[in-house]
């Protein structure tokens, strides 16, 4: 999954609009346009496309987590240069105020099934023994569980 993808479903299951999505990126201090949004929010053979980079991403999160939690005490969370999708898994659990029973439920609204251990390996530091790459089958399967539970009412997935 690309940087542009997760930030379109992200849009599409919380179903912000323009003006929410850069109050978004605003509450991570990081300045955004309605255009220069419209133009990640593009498809990827539109010619006005523009690629969302690691970084872009890693604020927009740190965003949604100041907007839905708060921000934090102290110091701002350092913005991560690489992201990966255990770092993006992680952002949006925390950003959602979710524990594990209620990702695995999240899951389960799209019939894909994750045991406690398999999902706290996700969680896990990388040099631990027991770390588990997040690919992005897993990602997707969250991110539509998280578009079923916000959106009950829309009963198909997001729109490719």
């Amino acid at each position: 999954m690309t940087n542009n993808d997760i930030l379109r479903r992200i849009r599409y299951a919380f179903d912000f609009k323009d003006n929410t999505m850069v109050e978004i990126f605003a509450a991570a201090d990081q300045k955004v346009s309605v255009q220069q949004l419209h133009n990640w929010l593009r498809k990827d053979d539109d010619a006005q496309f523009v690629a969302l980079s690691d970084a872009e991403l890693g604020s927009y999160l740190d965003g949604l987590i100041n907007i839905k939690r708060g921000k934090r005490e102290g110091e701002a969370p350092k913005v991560l240069p690489r992201l990966t999708n255990n770092v993006i898994f992680q952002k949006l659990r925390i950003a959602l105020n979710m524990k594990a029973e209620d990702v695995l439920e999240t899951m389960q609204l799209v019939d894909f099934r994750l045991s406690q251990h398999e999902l706290s390996a996700f969680f896990r530091k990388p040099d631990h023994k027991n770390y588990r790459e997040c690919k992005d089958q897993i990602l997707r399967n969250f991110l539509n569980g998280v578009q079923r539970r916000l959106r009950p009412q829309d009963d198909s997935v997001y729109p490719q």
